[in-house]
């Protein structure tokens, strides 16, 4: 019989944010930025540990108030501005096994600038990644602005960001132009192998998982932020919320 793999949801939450000081633990809607990742993963059926990786002790703590596990902190070459996700999932995967004896099989990466997520989004993103031969799955919504209408500057003068088999793309109506999307950053799953055999947090066959746009909101500065308020006061959607009731 084959054992059920084992699914952990990684949240990486350093201290240290530039654009929006202490904006991991900030409070949004009344409740801290984090939680809401944490809640993503502690309501999804498919996950069965929810871990926020972190070099920050304030950060631990209020990831632990509201029922993350933090079994250990990142090393401090691992929580710099430039740092890219990979060695902090590669980590995470090392410590759990070498540590705990875990062998995780399955990271759902929950990023927490993106925290309105509809319910169940997590467990079909899983779902996907588990029905298929994918490497890992990604949250995508169409793009606000197509890419064929975007340019660079070269050399002073203004030249298409990118190139299609069509005269001029950039002067085409929308309706003509190939569909595009953006990466969210709601929910990335991946596989053990991706990250250990092919040094990489997506692999080669990436499957979309599509979020309707109106929850597709990210935190980078404080005019984002004032829209995410907007957003949850007034849009009526429904999201995940994390429980009133924090853990002590």
């Amino acid at each position: 019989m084959v054992s059920p793999p084992k699914i952990v949801a990684l949240i990486p939450a350093r201290a240290g944010s530039k654009g929006i000081p202490g904006k991991n633990i900030r409070p949004l809607g009344g409740i801290p930025l984090l939680a809401y990742s944490i809640a993503a993963g502690l309501q999804a059926k498919m996950v069965d540990r929810v871990i926020v990786s972190t070099d920050s002790e304030e950060i631990a703590r209020v990831a632990s108030d509201w029922g993350a596990e933090v079994p250990f902190f990142r090393p401090v070459e691992l929580a710099e501005d430039s740092t890219p996700d990979f060695p902090v999932f590669e980590h995470a995967l090392h410590w759990l096994e070498e540590t705990e004896g875990y062998r995780a099989d399955v990271l759902v990466q929950l990023r927490p600038s993106s925290p309105i997520r509809p319910p169940g989004l997590v467990d079909t993103a899983i779902q996907l990644l588990l029905n298929s031969p994918a490497d890992s799955v990604r949250c995508v919504t169409p793009s606000g602005q197509n890419p064929f209408k975007m340019w660079r500057i070269d050399h002073v003068v203004l030249a298409p960001l990118l190139s299609l088999d069509l005269p001029e793309p950039y002067n085409q109506p929308r309706q003509s132009l190939p569909d595009t999307y953006w990466q969210t950053g709601h929910v990335e799953v991946i596989r053990r192998s991706t990250i250990l055999d092919q040094k990489s947090l997506t692999g080669s066959n990436i499957l979309p998982c599509l979020v309707a746009p109106e929850y597709a909101i990210d935190l980078d500065n404080l005019y984002q932020w004032d829209f995410a308020e907007h957003v949850l006061a007034h849009w009526n959607l429904d999201y995940v919320l994390p429980e009133n009731q924090v853990v002590q």
